[in-house]
């Protein structure tokens, strides 16, 4: 599969699923091992918080008795604190290495690589330590607040309705920005500024400045996958909790139900519910990931000749 060359609309959307035709099975196989453990932990945290966190504050509003979750949590502060900070450690770490990881599988894939092992994956992560903490920095304190900036303005514009014309392409914009400033933070030279500039230009024109304009295809791109995304993750999501609160309130709650609502048979399968459609969601997001890796090798005209070059060479070199 080539990467650097240029695509149209149609051809994005198509290469994409293109990639896990080709790559799917080596793909998924080392991004399963490299987050299992990571989702097992997620799971269990999770899964303890669920049954006591939640459980106690649905029991104590059944009962009536509103004063019992404030103490239950004043009891328990010290083992609250120590949960949210490992929740946010292991989910901070989960969607850096979910986020990174097609990142550095895709570039393997574009320099010529066919089977990719999970140990040079590792490797990748490992090697660029210190990039990953810049660029985890940079998004957090310089890319989250202007988006959100920009995207409060658009949610404030909706009062007057062109709110919401905004939103439908400031939120795939502001994706497509982010995934071309990773891409591209470790697929070149620049620094994280050089990049986010890069990013941002990218968006709009061709870096030699005698095309058309990009902004169309990638926008149109995104907009089509992310309502494939938005489908997929409802159906596993959405329906399974609409079966799961229409039984709570369609059936007689009994003594254990009121005190815990969510130990009982229900309550499990609401959890797994929930593990499995996050999991799908992360899952899905890879599809999101590389066609963008597949927009920023289409931005990148300065590749499309080398490529060229390259290839014209070898053609002599066999015959």
């Amino acid at each position: 599969m080539q990467f650097y060359k240029k695509r149209d609309f149609g051809t994005f959307i198509s290469d994409s699923f293109n990639f896990f035709k080709l790559y799917g099975k080596n793909y998924f196989k080392s991004y399963i091992l490299i987050n299992g453990l990571l989702l097992i932990l997620l799971g269990v945290i999770g899964f303890i918080g669920f049954r006591d966190f939640f459980g106690k504050l649905s029991g104590s509003n059944l009962n009536g008795n509103v004063g019992y979750f404030e103490q239950y949590f004043e009891d328990n502060l010290g083992l609250f604190i120590v949960m949210g900070i490992l929740i946010f450690l292991l989910y901070s770490a989960l969607v850096t290495i979910n986020f990174l990881f097609p990142v550095f599988y895709v570039k393997r894939v574009s320099k010529g690589s066919l089977h990719i092992k999970t140990d040079e994956i590792i490797s990748d992560f490992k090697t660029n330590a210190g990039k990953i903490f810049k660029l985890y920095l940079g998004i957090i304190f310089l890319v989250v607040p202007g988006s959100i900036f920009l995207i409060g303005i658009s949610g404030a514009l909706m009062i007057v309705l062109i709110g919401f014309v905004l939103i439908l392409f400031v939120l795939p914009t502001l994706f497509n920005v982010i995934t071309f400033l990773t891409y591209d933070y470790f697929d070149s030279n620049r620094g994280f500024f050089g990049s986010l500039s890069y990013a941002i230009r990218s968006q709009f024109s061709y870096p030699n400045g005698r095309e058309s304009s990009p902004y169309w295809k990638y926008w149109g791109t995104a907009i089509i996958l992310g309502i494939i995304y938005y489908v997929i993750s409802l159906i596993f999501s959405f329906v399974p909790r609409l079966f799961f609160y229409g039984s709570i309130f369609t059936t007689t709650p009994d003594a254990n139900f009121e005190q815990n609502p969510f130990t009982g048979t229900m309550g499990i399968i609401f959890f797994v519910v929930s593990i499995i459609s996050a999991i799908v969601s992360m899952i899905l997001m890879n599809l999101l990931y590389v066609n963008s890796g597949l927009m920023y090798y289409d931005s990148r005209t300065d590749l499309h000749q080398k490529v060229g070059l390259a290839e014209i060479e070898t053609i002599g070199i066999n015959e």
